[in-house]
């Protein structure tokens, strides 16, 4: 399958091609020098291009079809992990997965949403966009979770809820905001990392915690640049303008008091080297689950209540 490549990408996949078409000749010529020279530029270009990322390309990188989702980090990050599934209500919702895993030693309930990477897939996934009962799945497993006294890690990377008739008449509204307040009250540590796109209730479904990270190239908001756009301008046209005035990426965030650290990813974005990013994804998680598991469940609920109480507060 062809490598996808965004717009801002061109020019440093230009240069990689050129490099590798030297490489082919390098038996009968050499062109050691010249590779050299141009592997060095291909290096700073990267560095310039990735240092200066607009509000949309980033949001352009959170949805790139190569990105490492729910699926990937279990597999590079956890051991043992055993797949739980349906809601024991109506069914199994596949945009929605997740299981007990091992994190080294540390047992762990890890949930996210799950995405395709073609046509089938995609459908299989409803493109990563949760029903009612994939809500309703993850509260089971979080409540699991609380029995046996187990860490719980969610990962959010939707492009929204599922809008259809079918899901409303089965109460997606009510589904999440039930997880809303059950997750407030769970007595046991919570992780909350933004690995992809995060948008609206579909992603604040699974999004209360202890801690909320954000992976360097995601984004996170009430709603997507284009429906942002199409509702301000009437068009998508004004997508870029809408990415910027929403303060959707990881510094914004972090400014606004709602994420409470960035993982930085390689140069490139994850999905330049998905097992890497895993890695750093990996060790962040274990670094402040060890910070958390000394807090006693009560003041856990506490100081979740109030960290969520006071989004949104302001002063002019």
């Amino acid at each position: 399958m062809a490598k996808a490549v965004l717009e801002f990408e061109k020019p440093i996949v230009e240069l990689e091609r050129r490099i590798e078409e030297m490489k082919r000749y390098s038996e009968s010529l050499d062109v050691s020098e010249e590779i050299g020279i141009l592997e060095e530029k291909v290096n700073q270009l990267r560095k310039t291009i990735y240092a200066g990322l607009t509000w949309w390309q980033k949001v352009q990188l959170a949805r790139h079809p190569d990105r490492p989702y729910t699926l990937d980090y279990i597999g590079f990050m956890t051991t043992d992990f055993v797949e739980l599934h349906g809601d024991r209500t109506f069914g199994d919702d596949r945009a929605i997965v997740g299981g007990f895993a091992r994190l080294d030693d540390e047992p762990v309930m890890i949930i996210g949403h799950q995405k395709g990477r073609d046509t089938k897939s995609n459908l299989f996934r409803n493109f990563g966009m949760p029903n009612p009962e994939g809500y309703r799945k993850a509260l089971r497993l979080m409540k699991l979770a609380a029995k046996f006294k187990r860490p719980v890690i969610t990962m959010l990377d939707t492009p929204g809820a599922y809008p259809g008739l079918e899901a409303e008449e089965r109460g997606q509204a009510e589904a999440i905001a039930r997880n809303l307040f059950e997750m407030s009250h769970l007595p046991v540590p919570i992780i909350v990392v933004i690995i992809g796109e995060g948008a609206s209730g579909g992603a604040l479904g699974i999004g209360v915690g202890d801690r909320i990270l954000m992976m360097e190239n995601t984004w996170y908001s009430v709603i997507s640049p284009e429906s942002c756009s199409s509702i301000l301008w009437r068009s998508w046209e004004y997508k870029e303008q809408a990415a910027e005035a929403l303060k959707l990426t990881a510094p914004d965030l972090v400014e606004q008091g709602i994420v409470d650290r960035i993982i930085p990813e390689p140069l490139g974005g994850a999905h330049t080297n998905p097992p890497q990013s895993a890695e750093i994804l990996k060790a962040v998680i274990l670094d402040e689950l060890k910070k958390l598991k000394k807090i006693s469940p009560e003041k856990l609920v506490e100081k979740r209540i109030d960290k969520f109480g006071k989004m949104g507060e302001f002063e002019e």
